[in-house]
């Protein structure tokens, strides 16, 4: 439905513009016919004046009506749909750690320590939206949860399920969590500056030294280590739950334990890190994380932004510009015969200047067709180096980089268009980007199978939220599923990970109505996944007690 801006006296007066126009040309005719009139009999003004002088101009006044009346639709400003626009941002490569240890569930900052965060981290993410973004949670052990991404909705999605469970694996250890994401930003492609932000109470069990190592070593690798920390110094107790009560959490003498926050630790980081700490009691923390990131070099990137009923001028400015065009035209004699003895001459000539370009257009889809995949990618890829900024040719240079086997290049491609919130590129770029990264889960060689197999399972989450009637998302997110519970579940690695399964990926087939889930469905689907995953972790976590925190302290 269109909908006009402020001006909706523009747009009612378009409606009149024909009739104004008409009255104003009967007015004229009947002027000049009575002038023609006085010059003689009516024989001899048939003789003398031209037929068209003694006709009223109705092709003119229809010509002339409707382009001013499009003219004042454009000036109304109307607006309808939903659109995209490229807009170029400033951004660096920030991989936030946070901590999901029990202690994060304390009150004492406001509903909790563990909401608290994820609020500031989302003030962040709205002050740097040009930021890519990886998320890491840590307590005794540290798991990547999204790779290096732009896609924000996959980030809302693990923010708004972010718990104590996602880890499995009591305690808070910081110098493991500092290297896998130092290594994380490491792997990064781009020229921007790099930064591990670190979101914890600071209450760590391990050893502290090598923490500040890490931090040091973090630093000497390009990548600056900021501290935001939460909590109160005074501490508060861990509510736990027991039964249908939530009582305080004991330790392994029955006394009640008391968490506090320790700024020490996270500013020592900081500083061997050669970045800032940002204390629990500096207000808006999220905002303090982007300015202390400004400070870095950042790198353009074309980001899609969305818009809501964008301005739709030019579906009225051109119609009416050739409606004039065409009305001077025959006002200045001109006939079709002219304009059929010019295209002869015209036609050929245009034809031959197109074809390039048409050639051109259709070269990267027709040798894709062909089965020449690696030729299609440098096609697209030159494409994109001329300047085409398109999100769909983002998409076909991901696909086609995916069919080729280029996996890791396909992922970043495939990464970038389902950034986008057109959904006819978003849901086809993520069903891709989790099959490429399904591609490497499968691969017995790929050290990164683990991460592989979280990031494809990020996906095909994403997708099944927004579009739950794909049967192969869910066939594919269930293979995940069971490639990352024989790769020992739950995130990092094996130094002998185990066969994968045999089946195949699923390829992208034309859906069946009658299959479709609902999203009611899909729902169930992914909180079923999220609690088998759980209990793995669980299981796993009852055999191994030699892998218990320090002194048994598990928050």
């Amino acid at each position: 439905m269109i909908r006009f801006v402020e001006l909706t006296w523009a747009a009612l007066s378009a409606l009149a513009a024909p009739f104004f126009v008409a009255a104003l040309f009967w007015w004229q005719y009947r002027r000049r016919a009575s002038r023609i009139a006085s010059l003689g009999t009516a024989a001899a003004i048939v003789r003398l004046a031209p037929a068209r002088m003694r006709r009223p101009s109705v092709g003119r006044a229809a010509r002339l009506g409707a382009a001013l009346a499009l003219a004042l639709i454009a000036f109304a400003g109307p607006r309808w749909g939903a659109g995209t626009a490229t807009v170029r941002q400033r951004g660096l490569d920030v991989a936030l750690a946070m901590d999901a240890s029990l202690s994060m569930t304390a009150e004492d900052e406001r509903p909790s320590r563990l909401q608290r965060m994820r609020q500031e981290v989302r003030r962040y993410r709205a002050a740097a939206p040009g930021d890519r973004n990886a998320l890491i949670a840590f307590a005794g052990k540290s798991y990547v949860l999204t790779p290096l991404t732009s896609d924000h909705g996959a980030i809302e999605l693990f923010l708004d399920n972010f718990d104590p469970n996602i880890v499995g694996f009591a305690g808070t250890a910081l110098a493991p969590t500092i290297l896998q994401g130092t290594q994380l930003l490491q792997a990064a492609n781009g020229s921007a500056s790099r930064a591990l932000v670190i979101l914890s109470d600071g209450e760590a069990f391990d050893d502290h030294d090598a923490a500040i190592a890490a931090a040091t070593a973090a630093k000497n690798a390009g990548i600056s280590v900021i501290t935001v920390g939460f909590g109160t110094k005074e501490g508060t107790t861990i509510p736990e739950r027991s039964g249908a009560d939530i009582v305080p959490k004991r330790d392994s003498d029955g006394e009640v334990v008391i968490t506090s926050y320790d700024p020490a630790l996270l500013k020592a980081v900081a500083d061997a890190g050669g970045g800032e700490f940002i204390a629990a009691t500096d207000g808006d923390r999220g905002g303090r994380v982007a300015q202390a990131l400004s400070r870095l070099d950042a790198e353009q990137r074309d980001v899609q932004e969305g818009l809501s009923r964008p301005l739709r001028l030019t579906w009225f400015l051109l119609p009416a510009l050739l409606l004039l065009l065409l009305d001077a035209w025959r006002h200045d004699g001109g006939n079709w015969n002219r304009v059929r003895r010019l295209w002869r001459f015209v036609l050929p000539l245009a034809l031959l200047s197109a074809l390039p370009a048409v050639a051109r257009a259709q070269g990267p889809a027709a040798l894709y067709d062909q089965g020449r995949f690696v030729e299609a990618a440098r096609s697209w890829r030159r494409l994109i180096n001329d300047g085409d900024a398109r999100a769909v040719t983002l998409y076909d240079l991901g696909t086609a980089l995916l069919a080729a086997d280029s996996l890791a290049n396909a992922e970043e491609a495939l990464e970038r268009a389902s950034a986008v919130p057109d959904p006819r590129v978003r849901r086809p770029a993520l069903y891709n980007l989790g099959l490429a990264r399904l591609k490497r889960a499968m691969n017995p060689e790929d050290p990164d199978r683990q991460r592989a197999a979280d990031g494809a399972l990020a996906a095909y989450r994403a997708l099944l939220l927004e579009q739950p009637g794909d049967g192969d998302a869910k066939y594919n997110y269930e293979l995940a599923l069971r490639i990352k519970k024989q790769n020992n579940g739950g995130g990092g690695s094996r130094d002998d990970p185990q066969r994968p399964p045999q089946q195949q990926p699923q390829q992208a087939q034309p859906q069946d109505d009658n299959k479709q889930m609902s999203r009611q469905q899909a729902e169930q689907l992914l909180a079923a996944a999220s609690r088998d995953e759980r209990d793995t972790q669980a299981r796993k976590q009852a055999g191994m007690r030699q892998q218990r925190p320090p002194g048994g302290k598990e928050w």
